[in-house]
């Protein structure tokens, strides 16, 4: 994150000492003391560390004092004494100032307290980034997976997380692009930084741009103070801007300057701020076909798919439900402390060929859903959404969940190719029920279908089918 110093001393000479000395990468330094009236200033600056004369500080102190310590930001408040008092100075500590400095004292001395206090105000930083469970944080191995394309989606993702190059992930509504931000954030040189998530889709146009640039007081009606925006915040760290795709138009030109210049210019002010961040940005739409209908820029489009991933939809792997469902049970059995530790093998077979629109985020929803309505210890398939049920006796079931199998889809296609999907889908079908039946067990599954144990092999090859997805 880009730490903010503000100063307001009364001596010019060592205001203008100081502010030199900060001029940091890490620092963005602002000198208030000469202005005719720096505390409104200093009040409305957002800064991390606020170093003030005691003497510009309104009566009575403690009451000045107090209202620092309760602005939005939590600053650090260093207060320059110029009286060498130990009792004076035990009394502004007392009041709530976190570090007094005599300015008696020599620069070079000066100027390490307060970098001491920069330190200070680093690690706090850090430590506010990790979650205090210490359970929660996104990891690369979330997304283990027993589906080729997964795999060889996943080989991609462990090539670029080194790398501090612009991403772009994109995917259905629901296939965690952000957690896989997360975990990619997480797993990079840059996990000691901050990562900062902005929903563009989420917010009104006026109130994008002051999120996600920063504005100074004064900049428009009601900017009563200074406000820093994502790309200061996630300074050093990770910036991920999801639904890219929703952006408006004229932020989207500014976006490609910060994309070629790593510079930030607040709503109203002069000076840009040069910011060091990796920029993930993900979207669900199409868009190629955004930059087509002159929705999305297409110089921005081509800076932002430098690097491109496009996350697999849950019903190209279904390999993978078993072990999610698994893993989601255990999740929410924690957290809504539900006795529930079984599915029933008609429940898993439903959720297996259920075509998941929503995806993970589905998937989870319905399973929270079973948790709670479960009356047992085990989800059966009364526990489970109308959609998910299947109705044996109605000829569409049949083609319920395989993507385009269906009446609306046979248009252009012969008899012959209808008839080979269909019979395809049955068997996948039939195939899925007696392995899941046998936990993945061939032979056993065989003698239920009543074939020949290599002849089951064959068919689950053609099928794309693995024995390890029905263990359970």
């Amino acid at each position: 994150m880009l730490i903010r110093l503000a100063f307001s001393i009364r001596s010019k000479k060592l205001e203008n000492q100081l502010k030199r000395r900060f001029l940091l990468s890490d620092v963005r330094v602002e000198s208030y003391g000469q202005l005719s009236t720096p505390w409104q200033k200093v009040v409305r600056s957002c800064a991390d560390i606020i170093v003030i004369s005691e003497s510009l500080l309104p009566r009575p102190t403690e009451s000045g004092i107090a209202m620092l310590n309760d602005l939005p930001e939590n600053p650090t408040t260093v207060v320059l004494c110029d009286n060498d008092s130990a009792e004076e100075q035990a009394k502004l500590v007392a009041a709530g100032a976190d570090v007094v400095l005599y300015t008696g004292i020599s620069e070079k001395s000066l100027t390490e307290a307060i970098e001491r206090t920069l330190e200070s105000r680093r690690q706090l930083h850090k430590g506010d980034r990790f979650d205090r469970k210490g359970s929660s944080r996104p990891r690369i191995d979330d997304f283990t997976s027993d589906s080729e394309k997964m795999q060889m989606f996943m080989d991609e993702v462990h090539q670029i997380i080194p790398s501090s190059s612009v991403l772009l992930i994109t995917g259905e509504t629901g296939v965690g692009k952000e957690h896989l931000a997360k975990a990619i954030h997480a797993e990079s040189p840059r996990s000691a930084g901050p990562f900062i998530a902005v929903n563009t889709a989420a917010l009104p146009e006026q109130l994008l741009e002051t999120e996600l640039f920063g504005h100074e007081q004064g900049a428009f009606t009601g900017a009563v103070r200074s406000r820093r925006g994502a790309f200061e915040l996630a300074h050093e760290g990770t910036i991920f801007l999801d639904e890219i795709g929703e952006m408006p138009l004229h932020l989207q030109s500014k976006l490609l300057r910060v994309l070629q210049d790593y510079e930030v210019r607040p709503v109203g002010s002069e000076a840009p701020i040069w910011v060091d961040v990796r920029i993930i940005a993900a979207s669900n739409r199409n868009l190629e076909k955004e930059v087509e209908a002159g929705n999305f820029r297409k110089d921005l489009y081509y800076r932002l798919s430098v690097v491109m991933l496009t996350i697999p939809p849950l019903r190209l792997r279904r390999e993978d439900i078993p072990a999610l469902v698994d893993y989601y049970v255990n999740f929410y059995q924690q957290k809504i402390g539900r006795d529930v530790t079984r599915i029933s093998d008609a429940a898993m077979q439903a959720f297996r060929r259920y075509d998941w629109p929503g995806n993970i985020r589905e998937l989870m929803n319905v399973i929270e859903r079973a948790m709670l309505l479960c009356k047992g210890d085990e989800i059966t398939t009364k526990n489970l959404p109308n959609v998910l049920q299947e109705d044996a006796g109605d000829m569409e079931s049949v083609f319920s969940g395989s993507a385009g199998l269906s009446v609306q889809s046979w248009g252009g296609k012969t008899l012959s190719d209808v008839q080979k999907e269909a019979l395809d889908h049955v068997e996948r079908r039939y195939l899925e029920m007696v392995l899941s039946e046998a936990r993945g067990r061939v032979g056993e599954a065989a003698r239920k279908a009543g074939i020949h144990q290599r002849s089951l092999y064959n068919k689950m090859k053609r099928l794309d089918l693995k024995k390890e997805s029905f263990r359970r």
